[in-house]
């Protein structure tokens, strides 16, 4: 796993400030190109950090800097292998499942939403993980104002590697699913849970209310 230091974490937050409102608007042109046939809309857990959104909180404007492939060598597996896999962080959605997830999702491709442009996003390793206790907020930033009719949360059981073992849905526990929330570009909701150690994955749903519109993303986390 790989270990930033809170001053680092700083420093280099600091250092791209002045870059960050670039390379957002250059992500939505390239998201806005890249998906068609669909209404673009856009949105992602970003905390605890779903492994795209991180990719690109991290590395989006540093994402040519060869220490990545040390530093967080599944980011830089995922932008090799693609790197619309960080651009479009925000665009993790399959129209019309009509609700059936684990139908129309097959196991080892929950993390991707078995969408081919983040397919590297299955690959078990030592994915960058968030800190969590056993309850924990979800935050959902939402581009696009579209609310949710629910978000459905999960979280791998323990015993489960994820740095070994590709996501799927025998390995999830159920633990909550919300009700609807209106049209709003952040929302925070609770989670509550207990029995969990170490590496773990958060996997969310969420149903947005525009459209029959589903995202499926996975969050790497640390139960201290």
């Amino acid at each position: 796993m790989r270990k930033t230091s809170p001053s680092r974490r700083r420093s280099r937050s600091a250092a791209r400030r002045p870059f960050r409102a670039i390379v957002l608007l250059v992500a939505l042109v390239v998201g806005a190109f890249a998906w068609t046939g669909s209404a673009q809309a856009h949105g992602t857990v970003v905390d605890p950090a779903t492994r795209a959104y991180h990719c690109w909180d991290e590395w989006g404007d540093d994402h040519l800097n060869p220490v990545m492939a040390q530093e967080d060598p599944m980011c830089w597996q995922a932008y090799q292998a693609n790197p619309n896999t960080m651009w479009n962080w925000m665009s993790m959605l399959q129209d019309n499942l009509g609700g059936k997830f684990e139908e129309r999702i097959p196991n080892g491709k929950l993390c991707s939403n078995n969408l081919q442009n983040f397919e590297s996003l299955n690959n078990p390793g030592p994915w960058t993980m968030t800190d969590v206790g056993d309850n924990f907020s979800v935050h959902l930033y939402d581009q696009a104002s579209h609310g949710a009719d629910f978000f459905r949360v999960y979280v791998s059981k323990q015993g489960f590697d994820p740095k070994t073992q590709a996501l799927g849905w025998d390995d999830l526990d159920f633990i909550t699913e919300t009700g609807s929330y209106p049209p709003a570009s952040d929302i925070t909701f609770p989670v509550q849970t207990s029995g969990y150690s170490g590496h773990h994955i958060v996997f969310t749903i969420w149903q947005a209310s525009h459209l029959d519109q589903a995202y499926l993303m996975c969050s790497d986390v640390n139960f201290g």
